[in-house]
C-alpha cells in the first residue's frame, strides 16, 4: 500500500487533522436583510419572521433560533401559524404556500418543510382567479381558507394541500345575500381579510376591499349578516368576546360593528377618523384590545394626516386619554400584540407590541408608564449606523467584563425592565466556554460591544468618540422632546440611523487589551485616540498631539478632506471608555493600521503616507517614518475626494499589462541574455524570479514596480520583543509592513518602570526588508525559539500564557498577499517559503494566528495560521513548517465586501457580513463550536372548546380516519421506509468507522 501513497502523506497527520479541523456555519447574528412579514404564536409563544430573498427565521426565547430557506428564494409575502401545532404556513409572491414543521431530531428541534403547493384556476383562467391575498389557518388545524384577487375562498386540506372544490366560497354566493343596489353600486373585487370568529369556530368572517364585509356560516354555507362599508377596507379585527368587530379604511377611519344573534341589518356602532379632519393615509391593521379596568387599548398602524407627515412610519396607541404616535426610523412591515392566550381568560390584557421594521425590531412595554422600548436579547440591528470595521478580542477577563456590563447598563436606564415577552422553546445548547466581545465600528463615530460569547448577539455598551470633535449636530440634542399640546403626539423610537454628522467620524481600526482595558480606536481622518476605562463620569481635558508623516518632503500636497476640529477645555465622558489622548496624522489620511502595546504604554499607527510611534504614558511622539513614494500621488488625495487620476489609474493598468506581456514572452522564448532582462526590469531582480522553484499548482508571481500607487501605504503594525541587532541581547521592537512589500523594523528601548515617567521611549531603526515581488505585505509574525507566536502585552503576566523561548534562535514570519517567508533572527536570512498565489489568481486577504484543540483529548492543541483569499476560500497552514493543511470554500468571491469584513478569532472561529445587518458566524475548530441548539415541546393547552393534547390529536387522527381520510394510512409505508433507511444508515455509519480505524 505505501506505493499508492502521496508523497509527504502521513495517516497519523490526516487522523489528527480530522480531530482538529471541520468548517461549520453555525449561525446569523444580527437583524434579517430586507424582511417582507411577520407571524406569531401565542400557543409556542415563537416568533417568525420572512426576508425577501426567502429565507424563514424562528426566535423564541434567547438563544432559541430556526432557520429554513426556501428553494426558490423568493420573497415571503405571509406567515401564518397553525393554531396549537408546532406547524407554520409561508405564502410567497409566485402564489406558492409552503408548510413547516419543527420536528425532533437528535434530542434537538429542527424546522423542516414538509408539502408545497400552488393554488392553480381552471384553464384559460387569468392568474388573478387564484392569486392569494388572505389566508386562514382553522382552529380545526384541519383545512386552510385562501382568499384571492377574484373575491373567491377555496379551502385545501392540511397537511396536503388538497383543494377541497365542493367547499369554495364563490363571490357569486355571496353576493346573492346582499341588497341589490348595493351590488349594483361595488362589486366584491379581492378578498382583503379572513378572521374566524373567537367563540364559534364554525363562522368567519370575510372581508372585501371595497368595503363590504359579511359573516359566513361554514356548516350551512350561507350569509349570516352582512356590513356595508363605504370605503375602501385595509383589515379586520374581532373583539375577544365575538359580540363586535373593528374595521379599518383606506381613508384613515376605522369603525365598530355590532353582531347581533338576530338579522337585523347591523349599523356601525363608531366611525372614527383619529387625525382627521384632513385627508389621512391608510390605517393598515388595527388592534382592540379589552382590560379589566374597562378601557380598551386601541392601537393601529398608519392613519396620519397626508400633508404633514406622510412620510411618517407611526404606529398609534390609545389608551384613554393617553395617546402616543410611535414613528419609526425605516418603514413598518408588521406588527402584532402580545395578550392574554387563555381561552378562559375574561380580558385581553395586552402587555407587548412588537413591531418589525424594515431595519430594526422594536418592542414596547405597554404594561409600564410611558410605555417604554424593551431592549432586545437578540436581532440587534447592527447596522443602525453602517459598520466600519471589526474587532474580536477573546477570553474576556471577569473583571474587565463586569465594567464594560456596569457601563453599558447606565446607558440603557430608560430601556424597560420587562422580561423578554417571546419566550418560547428552551435553549439546551451548553453555556459558553469563555467571554468574547466583538467590536464593531461604525460611520457615525461610534464603537459597540457585542457579547459574541454564544449564539445571542447582544449588546453590552456603546462608546461615542463624537464628544472630542465639534461636529454641525449637537449631541446633547434629544430627538424625542416633543411640546405638550403637539399634534400628532409622535414619539420617536428605535436606533437605526443610518446618516452620519461627518464622514470624517468613521472608525477604521480598532484594537482593545482586555488585560489592562486600554482601547485604541482611528478614524477616517487620521485620528487616533487613546482611552481608558472609568467606572464613573468624569469631565477632563484630552491631550492633542500631531504627527506630521511628510516630515521634510517638498513638492507634496494633500487633496483630500481636512482634520477634525477638536473641543477647547475640558469634555464631560459617561462612565466607560474615556479617552485621554488625542494622536491626529498629518495628512489627516484615513488611518490604515493600528497597534497597542499596553506594557510598554505605546500606540502604532499607519496611514496611506507613513507611520508613527506614541507613547501616551508621556504622551510624546516618538518618531514618524514617512513611506511615501514619489509616484504616490492619489495617496494625497484622500478616501473623500472626488478628484481622482482617471488617466494616470489607466495608464498604470496597461502598464501592468504590457509588463506581464514581456514577462510571459521571455518565459516562451526561455533564452534571452541577462542585459535584456535587467533592462526591462531594471526596478528589481527578476533573475531571482526566474529560477523559483515553481510547485505544479502554483504559478509565477508577478513582480511589480515601484510605481504602482500606494506602495507607501502602510498595511500592518506588530510589536515584538525579540533579536533585532545580534543574537545575545534581545529589545523591545516595533515592525511595520507596506503595500510595496517592503518590511521596516525598529529597534525600541523602553525605560524601566521606576524612570519611565522620567526618561523618553527611543527608537532607531535596525533593518528594511524589500520583497522581491513588492507584494503588500498583510501580517508580520516572530516566533520564539520553540516556534511559538510571542505572546500578547501582558498575558504572560497575567499567568494566561507560557514565557517565551529566549534561549533559541527566533523567527520572522513575512505575510505578503502572494507567498509567506521565514527568515532567521537576527540576521534576517530567508529560511522557508509557501507561495499561495495559485493558477486562479489567489491573494491573502486576512491572516491570524488561531489555536486549534483536539475534540478527542483535551492535551493537545496546536497554533496554525488561518488565512482568508481573495477568492473567499479559508486555508489553514501549520506553523513553522509552512504546510497547507486543509482549505474550505467560505465565502463567494464575488461578495468583496463580506470578504474585506471578515474577522478571525483566537481560537478557530470567524465572522463576516452576509448583509449590512448581518454576520455569519462560522467555525474552523472541533472542539470550540457555537450554534443553535434548542427544543420546542407541544405544550397541552384548551382552546376554542376543543383540547389539543397527544391523545386528543390522536383521537383527532382517528376520527378523520373514519370520515373517509385514509392519508395516515397511506403514509404508513413512507414510514416504514424512512425506518429501514435510517437503520440503512446506521449500518453504513459503521462501516465508515471500521474502514477509517482499519486504515
Amino acid at each position: 500500500m505505501r506505493r499508492f501513497l502521496r508523497p509527504g502523506h502521513d495517516p497519523v497527520r490526516e487522523r489528527l487533522k480530522r480531530d482538529l479541523f471541520q468548517f461549520n456555519k453555525t449561525v446569523e447574528h444580527g437583524f434579517p436583510h430586507q424582511p417582507s412579514a411577520l407571524g406569531y404564536s401565542p400557543f409556542l409563544r415563537l416568533m417568525a419572521i420572512g426576508t425577501r430573498s426567502g429565507a424563514i427565521k424562528l426566535y423564541g426565547a434567547p438563544g432559541v433560533e430556526f432557520m429554513g430557506l426556501h428553494e426558490e428564494n423568493n420573497t415571503v409575502m405571509q406567515i401564518h401559524f397553525i393554531p396549537d401545532q408546532c406547524q407554520l404556513v409561508t405564502l410567497l409572491d409566485d402564489n406558492s404556500l409552503h408548510l413547516w414543521s419543527l420536528k425532533q431530531h437528535s434530542g434537538a428541534s429542527e424546522l423542516r418543510e414538509e408539502h408545497r403547493f400552488t393554488l392553480k384556476g381552471p384553464p384559460g383562467s387569468p392568474p388573478s382567479a387564484t392569486q392569494i391575498t388572505a389566508v386562514l389557518p382553522h382552529s380545526s388545524r384541519e383545512v386552510l381558507y385562501l382568499g384571492t384577487e377574484s373575491g373567491n375562498i377555496f379551502v385545501v386540506e392540511l397537511p396536503t394541500f388538497t383543494l377541497l372544490e365542493d367547499r369554495t366560497i364563490t363571490s357569486e354566493t355571496v353576493l346573492q345575500r346582499v341588497p341589490e343596489d348595493y351590488c349594483n353600486r361595488r362589486s366584491c373585487e379581492l378578498v382583503e381579510a379572513l378572521r374566524e370568529h373567537p367563540k364559534n369556530p364554525d363562522q368567519i368572517l370575510i372581508g372585501y376591499s371595497r368595503g363590504l364585509i359579511v359573516l359566513w356560516d361554514l356548516q350551512n354555507n350561507k350569509v349570516t349578516h352582512h356590513f356595508l362599508g363605504s370605503q375602501q377596507l385595509e383589515n379586520l379585527y374581532w373583539q375577544r368576546d365575538g359580540s363586535k368587530f373593528i374595521s379599518c379604511h383606506y381613508d384613515g377611519s376605522y369603525t365598530q360593528w355590532p353582531v347581533s344573534s338576530d338579522n337585523r341589518q347591523p349599523e356601525p356602532l363608531e366611525n372614527l377618523v383619529p387625525y382627521g379632519p384632513f385627508p389621512c393615509k391608510a390605517i393598515s391593521k388595527i388592534y382592540w384590545q379589552t382590560t379589566k379596568n374597562g378601557v380598551p387599548y386601541i392601537i393601529f398602524q398608519g392613519g396620519m394626516p397626508r400633508a404633514s407627515y406622510g412620510d411618517r412610519h407611526s404606529i398609534s396607541v390609545v389608551h384613554g386619554s393617553q395617546q402616543t404616535a410611535f414613528d419609526f426610523t425605516s418603514r413598518v412591515i408588521d406588527f402584532f400584540i402580545i395578550f392574554s392566550s387563555e381561552p378562559t381568560a375574561e380580558f385581553d390584557d395586552p402587555s407587548a407590541m412588537v413591531v418589525l421594521a424594515e431595519e430594526e425590531l422594536v418592542v414596547i412595554d405597554l404594561k409600564t408608564a410611558g410605555w417604554p422600548a424593551v431592549h432586545p436579547p437578540y436581532l440587534a440591528s447592527l447596522h443602525c449606523s453602517a459598520i466600519t470595521c471589526s474587532h474580536h478580542v477573546s477570553n474576556i477577563p471577569l473583571k474587565l467584563w463586569e465594567r464594560i456590563i456596569s457601563a453599558g447598563s447606565k446607558q440603557n436606564i430608560h430601556y424597560s425592565n420587562m422580561p423578554w415577552p417571546i419566550d418560547g422553546g428552551t435553549n439546551i445548547a451548553p453555556d459558553p466556554p469563555q467571554r468574547d466581545l466583538l467590536l464593531t465600528g461604525h460611520e457615525d463615530g461610534t464603537v459597540r460591544f457585542w457579547d459574541a460569547s454564544g449564539v445571542c448577539l447582544h449588546l453590552l455598551y456603546k462608546l461615542s468618540t463624537v464628544r472630542v470633535f465639534l461636529t454641525d449636530a449637537d449631541p446633547n440634542d434629544n430627538m424625542n422632546t416633543l411640546g405638550e399640546d403637539e399634534w400628532p403626539p409622535l414619539r420617536k423610537v428605535g436606533t437605526f440611523d443610518p446618516y452620519s454628522d461627518d464622514p470624517r467620524l468613521g472608525i477604521q481600526k480598532i484594537y482593545l487589551c482586555k488585560y489592562s482595558g486600554y482601547l485604541a480606536v482611528a478614524g477616517t481622518a487620521g485620528q487616533v485616540l487613546v482611552m481608558e476605562l472609568n467606572d464613573e463620569d468624569a469631565e477632563h481635558v484630552v491631550d492633542h498631539a500631531e504627527a506630521d508623516l511628510l516630515q521634510d518632503q517638498e513638492g507634496y500636497r494633500w487633496k483630500g478632506h481636512e482634520k477634525l476640529k477638536t473641543r477647547d477645555g475640558p469634555v464631560r465622558f459617561e462612565a466607560g471608555f474615556q479617552p485621554f489622548v488625542l494622536v491626529q496624522c498629518q495628512p489627516p489620511a484615513v488611518v490604515t493600521s493600528l497597534a497597542l502595546h499596553s506594557e510598554w504604554k505605546l500606540v502604532a499607527f499607519g496611514t496611506s503616507h507613513g507611520f508613527g510611534l506614541f507613547d501616551h504614558q508621556q504622551k510624546r511622539l516618538v518618531f514618524v517614518k514617512c513611506t511615501l513614494h514619489p509616484s504616490d500621488q492619489l495617496a494625497l488625495e484622500g478616501p473623500l475626494s472626488r478628484v481622482k487620476s482617471l488617466k494616470k489609474s489607466l495608464r498604470q493598468s496597461f502598464r501592468r499589462i504590457r509588463r506581464s506581456r514581456v514577462s510571459s514572452r521571455k518565459r516562451r522564448g526561455g533564452s534571452g541574455n541577462a542585459s535584456e532582462v535587467q533592462e526591462a526590469n531594471a526596478k528589481f531582480d527578476q533573475d531571482a524570479l526566474q529560477e523559483m522553484e515553481l510547485a505544479p499548482v502554483q504559478r509565477k508571481i508577478e513582480a511589480r514596480s515601484a510605481e504602482d500607487s500606494f506602495t507607501g501605504f502602510v498595511r500592518t503594525l506588530y510589536f515584538a520583543d525579540t533579536f533585532l541587532r545580534d543574537s545575545s541581547r534581545h529589545c523591545p521592537s516595533l515592525w511595520a509592513g507596506t503595500n510595496g512589500g517592503t518590511v521596516y523594523a525598529f529597534c525600541l528601548r523602553v525605560p524601566p518602570a521606576e524612570r519611565r515617567m522620567d526618561e523618553p521611549v527611543r527608537a532607531e531603526q535596525a533593518k528594511e526588508i524589500q520583497l522581491m515581488h513588492r507584494a503588500p505585505v498583510v501580517g508580520i509574525l516572530v516566533l520564539d525559539g520553540r516556534s511559538t507566536p510571542l505572546p500578547e502585552p501582558l498575558e504572560v503576566a497575567h499567568d494566561l500564557s507560557k514565557s517565551p523561548d529566549m534561549q533559541g534562535s527566533h523567527q520572522l514570519l513575512v505575510v505578503s498577499e502572494e507567498q509567506f517567508k521565514v527568515f532567521t533572527l537576527p540576521k534576517v536570512s530567508s529560511k522557508l517559503k509557501l507561495k499561495l498565489t495559485a493558477l486562479e489568481g489567489c491573494r491573502v486577504r486576512k491572516v491570524t494566528v488561531a489555536n486549534f484543540g483536539s475534540c478527542k483529548t483535551d492535551d493537545y492543541s496546536e497554533n496554525d495560521l488561518a488565512v482568508l483569499t481573495n477568492l473567499g476560500d479559508i486555508q489553514i497552514i501549520s506553523l513553522p513548517f509552512l504546510k497547507l493543511q486543509i482549505r474550505y470554500p467560505c465565502i463567494r468571491k464575488e461578495d468583496v465586501s463580506g470578504i474585506a469584513s471578515c474577522v478571525f478569532t483566537k481560537y478557530g472561529q470567524g465572522f463576516y457580513l452576509i448583509s449590512p445587518s448581518e454576520f455569519e458566524r462560522f467555525s474552523l475548530s472541533t472542539k470550540w463550536l457555537v450554534e443553535p441548539r434548542c427544543i420546542v415541546d407541544i405544550p397541552e393547552v384548551t382552546s376554542n372548546n376543543h383540547v389539543h393534547n397527544k391523545s386528543g390529536m390522536e383521537n383527532a387522527a382517528r376520527k378523520s380516519r373514519s370520515s373517509g381520510d385514509h392519508a395516515e394510512d397511506e403514509r404508513k409505508p413512507e414510514r416504514l421506509m424512512e425506518h429501514a433507511l435510517l437503520n440503512d444508515e446506521k449500518v453504513l455509519k459503521e462501516i465508515q468507522s471500521t474502514l477509517e480505524g482499519g486504515r
